[in-house]
C-alpha cells in the first residue's frame, strides 16, 4: 500500500514538473515568428532620446514610455516600466508579433534577441500586465491569476477592459508602438 502511495506521489510530482516546464513554450515549433523592425527614422530619434542623460533626456525617457497595444482593430493605453528591459523594449517599436495563445489567460512571443532581465515573482499576475518571461519571451495576460512563474515586468495596460475580447481565444497578431502623443 506504502508503495502504491509513493508511485501516485511520484507521478503527480512529474506532471506537475512537465506543466511547469512548458510555460511559456511554443506549440509549434516549425511555426515562422515574424517581428516588424522599427523604421529608421523611429530608431533615430529613439535612439537619441534614449542616450541623452540630462534632464531633458529623461523627461523624453518618461514620455517614452507610454505605448499603445493594438489588436483586432482595439488599441489600448499601455505604461511601460521604469527599467533596463522596458527601454530595450521601447527601442524596438514600433514592433508586430504573431502572439501564440497559452493557458487561456495569456499570448507569448519569443523575440529574436534577449532583454535585459529583472525577474522576481509577482504571486498574482494583472489582466493587462506585459511581462518578459526569461530574457526573450514577451507576454501579455488578458486574465487575473496566481501565479508561481518568474517574469521581468515590462509594462501594464492603463485600462484593460475589452483586452481578452480584443485578443481572442487563438493565435493574434499585436502590434505595440509608441504612443502617438510622443512622437
Amino acid at each position: 500500500m506504502k508503495r502504491l502511495i509513493n508511485c501516485w506521489g511520484l507521478a503527480t510530482l512529474l506532471l506537475l514538473t512537465a506543466n511547469a516546464l512548458t510555460a511559456c513554450s511554443d506549440d509549434d515549433p516549425t511555426e515562422e515568428k515574424t517581428e516588424t523592425p522599427a523604421l529608421p527614422s523611429d530608431e533615430g530619434e529613439g535612439g537619441n532620446e534614449e542616450n541623452t542623460d540630462d534632464n531633458n533626456g529623461n523627461n523624453n525617457e518618461l514620455m517614452e514610455r507610454n505605448i499603445t497595444i493594438s489588436a483586432n482593430g482595439t488599441s489600448f493605453s499601455a505604461t511601460l516600466e521604469d527599467n533596463d528591459a522596458a527601454r530595450a523594449f521601447a527601442a524596438m517599436l514600433p514592433l508586430t508579433l504573431d502572439m501564440n495563445e497559452m493557458n487561456g489567460n495569456e499570448k507569448y512571443h519569443y523575440l529574436d534577441s534577449s532583454l535585459p532581465t529583472e525577474s522576481y515573482r509577482p504571486g498574482t499576475i494583472r489582466t493587462g500586465d506585459l511581462m518578459l518571461y526569461g530574457s526573450s519571451c514577451v507576454v501579455l495576460f488578458y486574465e487575473t491569476f496566481p501565479s508561481g512563474y518568474s517574469y521581468t515586468r515590462l509594462g501594464q495596460t492603463d485600462s484593460p477592459e475589452g483586452l481578452a475580447a480584443a485578443l481572442g481565444s487563438g493565435n493574434v497578431s499585436v502590434r505595440f508602438a509608441i504612443a502617438e502623443n510622443q512622437k
